[in-house]
């Protein structure tokens, strides 16, 4: 059995300090991914992606003496219009990915048996099956990213991004690159939503 991994402490990509707006580099990643659309406080399609998450810890465990920290939940989010973050928050025009960060060892094999395992103990609770099925790895490449650290509720984030988008990235002669990339370091659950931390991404590129 080698050493547990912790990805959260291996990864730059993964530090931030709240009001410190910092450049990264971050390198191809392996992800659980599901797509949704409008307002993710809806369903709770990330409950599809946990069960397969464990499964993938434990299989990773058992059958190759690999063991690894489960990461915590991430997202993608696009929209139409940039204002429908920032100004209007209209939850309801969001594209979604949610993410869980995999070590690249796992493969499709290991999620096809993953997924066969729990479906064989019934569909995850606030889930469908339907929604187990459509969890799947998908590789990012995001290059080049700005990043801060957000403290407080999700609703709060809209000053911080006008800052990055409207300030930031234009003093660097940079403009967005892909989708808003959102890492949330808080269990939503658990904590208060002044307290909750969220590392909030964007991929970058010369204007």
């Amino acid at each position: 059995m080698t050493a547990k991994i912790d990805l959260k402490r291996e990864l730059d990509s993964y530090r931030a300090k709240p009001g410190e707006v910092r450049f990264v580099d971050v390198p191809p990643l392996s992800y659980l991914a599901i797509d949704g659309h409008g307002d993710p406080n809806g369903p709770a399609f990330a409950e599809a992606l946990y069960p397969l998450a464990y499964a993938l810890k434990m299989a990773s465990k058992r059958e190759l003496g690999r063991d690894f920290t489960v990461m915590p939940l991430e997202g993608l989010w696009s929209a139409d219009d940039w204002s429908s973050f920032t100004d209007a928050r209209d939850k309801t025009r969001w594209d979604w990915t949610l993410l869980i960060l995999q070590p690249d060892w796992i493969d499709e094999a290991m999620l096809e048996a993953a997924r066969e395992r729990v479906a064989a103990k019934g569909a995850p609770e606030g889930s469908s099956a339907a929604r187990l099925a459509d969890g799947r790895l998908e590789r990012l490449e995001e290059g080049r990213c700005v990043q801060t650290l957000h403290v407080g509720a999700f609703d709060d984030e809209g000053p911080v991004l006008a800052r990055i988008h409207d300030e930031v990235l234009p003093a660097h002669g940079l403009r967005p690159r892909g989708r808003h990339h959102e890492i949330y370091l808080s269990d939503a659950r658990r904590v208060e939503p002044a307290r909750r931390r969220t590392i909030l991404r964007q991929p970058v590129e010369p204007a």
